[in-house]
């Protein structure tokens, strides 16, 4: 039988992780590739919102530039997003009374 405490707690974990949820589809993550020749803005669910590509870097002979330096700024901006989320997580588990530390992430 689930004591008063667990459901209190459960609660607020739930309460918690809706917040959490709000401030990921909120949080806009940017990084540049490239000396900020390509710049990708991502919220915290790594949902795409902005893709800017400077002109000087579009050479229709070098191509695969182009696409070496959308894909490193996917990639960083995902990083980002992902600490970022780490970082959100910890917090909450500090709030809620859960060491987090050893799970996988």
């Amino acid at each position: 039988m689930m004591g008063k405490n667990f459901m209190k707690n459960l609660k607020k974990a739930q309460q918690a992780f809706g917040e959490l949820d709000k401030r990921l589809v909120q949080m806009k993550i940017e990084f540049s590739a490239g000396g900020g020749m390509v710049t990708i803005v991502m919220n915290g669910k790594k949902e795409l919102l902005d893709l800017k590509i400077s002109p000087e870097v579009v050479d229709p002979d070098d191509i695969e530039m182009l696409q070496d330096l959308i894909i490193a700024a996917i990639r960083g901006a995902q990083e980002k997003v992902d600490d970022e989320v780490q970082s959100q997580m910890s917090q909450m588990a500090g709030m809620l009374g859960v060491d987090i530390s050893n799970f996988p992430g």
